[in-house]
């Protein structure tokens, strides 16, 4: 028969003689021997000193009543330990981590399922309830009997996460649970999505998870969080992690990320950085942020204007791009000035043999660097552009700003 921890709590309990022992004010499962099985149940009884009896103590367990397989005497009395986790104290109402919906949950009740083992009767945990039955439960515990709660919690839709994909995220008085989520489960869950899991987290939470992930991936999603939590995330990472994850960092990202740390904290990064990225992330924390300086990105994509379309798309396939982001690829003439540029779209469906310079959209549109992020707003909205060139005064381009630079300065 399925239980839930709500109906075990003040369940009356008799020894094996028949004669009441307490009432079940808590019970707890030992990690270190069995994850997911109820190792211990706090008895108390008025003024008497709570008992403990052991999962091999219990001959049956049902709704409101636990019966054991040995007399009172044989019960020890009540001691605290540590390598104890505490249901009603540690697990209920704690949030954890639902990688299938993409957010963060709260625990309103366990399920547990019973096992027979040599004459006793363990209690196994199998699942987490993070839906309405569990609330539901929580609510009435104690004011409706049980028989009643479930048959109404039994209309309502039911949300649980498998026991085993929970686990403690740090063995700490908190003792906060969350999904165990292996490198590649976090990985696979888009940068905005943990992004706004994490904000929904404590910052030893936010700090634990940044830390678990690759660079790349760390990159990513302290790209998309808010500039304060990334600000505090960044300053309490060991330095050479920090500089790691942003040497995967867009530089205009990585700038922005600079630019609001402390120049004692920003000069160490960036000496901890790679001497090439670390000089074009200098280079951008010369510009205002809010100018084009400021937005654009110093990694984009030029060719020469009279190279062919197979040739670019033979030249593309053997770098190392986020072709996610490749809008449009800049051309420039044999003086290196900016000449044009081509959307992907075009580049693709053109014949094999086809000029870039045949292909560019009109009209030429570019901005320098110290235009303001008015200018930019309004370029983009005009010619409803997805990429905008930013040149030097010699005409030759410097960098670009992308339509994601664009929308996230108009939400914040």
């Amino acid at each position: 028969m399925e239980l839930y921890a709500t109906e075990l709590m003040g369940a009356k309990t008799y020894d094996a003689k028949g004669n009441y022992v307490g009432r079940v004010r808590e019970f707890f499962i030992e990690p270190a021997q069995a994850p997911n099985r109820v190792s211990h149940f706090l008895l108390s009884r008025g003024h008497f000193q709570p008992l403990i009896a052991r999962h091999d103590q219990v001959s049956s367990v049902t709704a409101g009543r636990v019966e054991l397989n040995v007399s009172e005497r044989a019960l020890e009395l009540y001691q605290p330990n540590e390598s104890l986790l505490a249901v009603q104290k540690d697990l209920l109402d704690q949030q954890i981590i639902d990688t299938r919906g993409r957010k963060v949950v709260r625990v309103n009740d366990l399920d547990l399922a019973e096992q027979r083992m040599n004459g006793s009767v363990e209690l196994r945990l199998t699942q987490v309830d993070v839906g309405l039955p569990g609330a539901v439960r929580r609510l009435l515990q104690g004011v409706v009997p049980s028989k009643v709660v479930r048959k109404l919690q039994s209309k309502l839709p039911h949300s649980g996460i498998r026991w085993e994909f929970v686990n403690l995220i740090e063995p700490d008085p908190l003792r906060r649970v969350k999904l165990r989520i292996t490198h590649e489960k976090l990985e696979d869950l888009h940068p905005a999505d943990l992004a706004d899991i994490m904000e929904e987290l404590s910052a030893s939470e936010r700090q634990s998870i940044i830390a678990s992930l690759d660079e790349e991936t760390a990159a990513a999603v302290l790209a998309e969080l808010d500039a304060r939590l990334t600000t505090r995330i960044v300053e309490n990472l060991d330095p050479e992690k920090a500089a790691n994850i942003l040497e995967e960092m867009a530089p205009d990202a990585a700038a922005d990320l600079l630019a609001d740390l402390s120049k004692e904290t920003s000069e160490e990064l960036l000496d901890e950085m790679p001497g090439h990225e670390a000089e074009e992330v200098r280079e951008l924390l010369e510009f205002d942020p809010a100018a084009a300086g400021g937005m654009m990105n110093t990694e984009f994509v030029f060719v020469g204007e009279n190279s062919t379309r197979e040739e670019v798309l033979e030249w593309l396939r053997k770098q190392d791009l986020n072709f996610d982001q490749l809008d449009a690829i800049v051309l420039i003439d044999s003086d290196a000035q900016y000449s044009g540029a081509v959307p992907v779209a075009r580049l693709l469906l053109a014949a094999p043999e086809e000029r870039l310079a045949a292909l560019k959209m009109e009209p030429l549109v570019t901005l320098p660097p110290e235009a303001n992020e008015k200018e930019v707003f309004e370029l983009f909205d005009k010619y409803n552009l997805r990429m905008l060139t930013v040149v030097d005064r010699d005409n030759r381009p410097i960098g670009a700003i992308a339509v994601d630079d664009v929308v996230s300065r108009l939400v914040k």
